[in-house]
């Protein structure tokens, strides 16, 4: 950058978005918990898996203990079967009793040449090289490209709201009717709603943040009108509140204009088989 621009966080110097989250970084009482991870990975999948990721706060040393869930991607060498997926669930639910310090748990499962294709370039792949931390076998991001967030990004990371407000409504109304019910909900939706937000400003912000509070505050910074919104759903991202009225604004109102106005500016993700 020249002149008085702003050095944005998560850009190297030529402005290509670097990778966010270290094995380094992860706090001290999460690294029994990633010892274990990496360990059982191995025993369950074995030969099946291509290579296994950490993503969001543990990897980037922000996990809080007895907050925090364990969240893990897995490339597989074919694309994931049923098996595959029960497999990875019953190892999360295992570590999840086991270890005190992480709360939930969420694995993502993929085959490699999905990972590595043409469509998914600027959604998977940017989220394998930027967002994930690499656990065990070789690395992917050394067959993707730099990435820069630009509009492209935006579109294909998170242009797809639209298509998903349907799926939030169903899982809404088939919740139960408690607060217990209704938090994990308001915890999911409140971060999505927040990174979308985000997107949809990153290429005038130009840089990236996890942090779900800088996330609002540029999106405030430039729809003013809606910042109170991003600032609270922020804040019930990281401490939810099972209230059905915040799920009810969120796919009646803050939703449904965010995925307006992002098809208006970036466009609409090109479409998945």
């Amino acid at each position: 950058m020249t002149g008085n621009a702003v050095r944005r966080p998560g850009l190297d110097a030529r402005g290509f978005l670097t990778r966010e989250g270290s094995l380094g970084r992860v706090p001290p009482a999460f690294r029994p918990v990633v010892t274990a991870t990496r360990d059982r990975l191995t025993d369950v999948f074995g030969h099946r898996l291509h290579s296994a990721y950490l993503y969001g706060s543990i990897p980037r040393g922000t996990a809080r203990v007895g907050r925090s869930d364990l969240d893990l991607l897995l490339a597989l060498h074919q694309e994931p079967t049923g098996a595959d997926r029960d497999d990875a669930r019953a190892l999360g639910a295992a570590l999840d009793e086991e270890f005190g310090q992480i709360d939930g748990h969420g694995t993502l499962l993929f085959g490699r040449a999905r990972l590595l294709s043409d469509l998914e370039r600027y959604d998977l792949g940017w989220f394998v090289a930027c967002l994930c931390t690499p656990l065990l076998g070789e690395d992917l991001a050394a067959h993707l490209p730099r990435y820069r967030p630009d509009s492209l990004l935006a579109r294909e990371t998170n242009g797809d709201l639209a298509l998903i407000l349907p799926r939030w409504r169903r899982r809404i109304a088939e919740a139960g009717d408690t607060e217990e019910a209704r938090r994990p909900l308001v915890r999911f939706m409140s971060r999505h709603l927040v990174r979308t937000g985000f997107t949809l400003v990153m290429p005038r912000w130009h840089g990236w943040t996890s942090d779900l509070h800088e996330m609002a505050e540029a999106f405030a910074g430039v729809y003013p009108e809606r910042g109170e919104q991003m600032r609270a759903a922020a804040a019930l991202g990281r401490d939810p509140a099972g209230d059905a009225a915040v799920l009810a604004a969120y796919v009646g109102d803050l939703g449904p204009w965010l995925a307006g106005e992002y098809a208006r500016v970036h466009g609409v993700k090109a479409p998945r088989p």
